[in-house]
């Protein structure tokens, strides 16, 4: 049985793998199988309900009224790239995945932010600004610190041989 939060879940994850960066609600409704294949029938009125809570908590928003199309916001898909992160349950693959950086303490918000991310996705501090994980969830990474903008003072390294 999937719950309520699952087919939020499924949202956010299709909307962050959407081509033009919006779906519209009726690809959800009749063509979801596109967006993620096998999730069994959803129901529109889960689907409107569900819809309703995402853009209520922030995490979507109207791209256009008439067509009904929905898109990501910025903490929308900030949840996207966290629930596909926790959903990646594939075996080490020996790499381990380490975010060096050093942002500006005028961006200090950004640098706390990155940090809260970093351990809400499971990675774990090996000094203040040098955090790591055995997950690969480098892309997803990659893509959250360019919609952050803080690409610029951030690196994400992956290797098979850390020494200590």
């Amino acid at each position: 049985m999937r719950t309520k939060k699952s087919i939020g879940n499924f949202i956010l994850l299709a909307l962050e793998k959407s081509v033009d960066g919006y779906v519209r609600f009726e690809d959800f409704a009749y063509h979801h199988y596109r967006y993620h294949y096998g999730y069994p029938d959803l129901k529109k009125s889960s689907l409107s309900q569900t819809l309703k809570r995402l853009r209520e908590r922030g995490l979507i928003d109207f791209v256009d009224d008439k067509r009904l199309a929905y898109r990501l916001t910025d903490k929308g898909r900030q949840k996207a790239v966290w629930e596909s992160i926790k959903l990646d349950n594939k075996k080490w693959d020996g790499k381990w995945r380490v975010v060096v950086f050093d942002v500006p303490e005028k961006r200090r918000v950004l640098r706390n932010l990155l940090r809260a991310s970093l351990k809400n996705w499971g990675f774990v501090p090996w000094q203040q600004s040098v955090w790591a994980t055995k997950k690969d969830c480098v892309e997803s990474l990659r893509n959250f610190i360019k919609s952050v903008g803080i690409e610029d003072w951030v690196i994400v390294l992956e290797s098979e041989n850390l020494g200590r």
